[in-house]
């Protein structure tokens, strides 16, 4: 009964920390992109209810809600529209979280265009 009762607790721990293991998305998250030899510090805030995924990305002091956001088996994608002195366009981010860190691609469709670029942002220390 001894030996039933240590695996039990064994199962359990291990249990415990592959929950923990789980990819979590909720929090914030930074990387610095390079526009026109130029480097823009980026910041996305998520948030984790259910499978779908909320939140904002912060770019030059502009704050701008996530659409579309969904998240499964680490897999994190979310759209976000911005209209910057008139010019509108969308960006597209879709990565996997591993960790602290979200990797991944990025759309950014303007006039008919799309220029794609890889990002690697890291969770930042709330």
């Amino acid at each position: 009964m001894k030996r039933f009762a240590t695996v039990i607790c064994v199962l359990a721990v291990v249990g415990i920390a592959r929950a923990d293991d789980k990819p979590n998305p909720t929090g914030t998250w930074k990387y610095t992109a390079d526009v026109n030899g130029q480097s823009i510090d980026v910041t996305i805030k998520l948030k984790l209810d259910g499978d779908k995924l909320t939140g904002s990305v912060s770019v030059l002091d502009m704050e701008t809600k996530i659409e579309d956001g969904k998240f499964k088996d680490g897999e994190a994608s979310f759209t976000v529209n911005r209209d910057m002195n008139g010019t509108k366009f969308t960006i597209k981010y879709k990565g996997k979280i591993k960790g602290d860190t979200f990797t991944g691609k990025r759309d950014l469709e303007l006039n008919g265009e799309t220029n794609t670029r890889e990002f690697e942002a890291k969770r930042a220390k709330d």
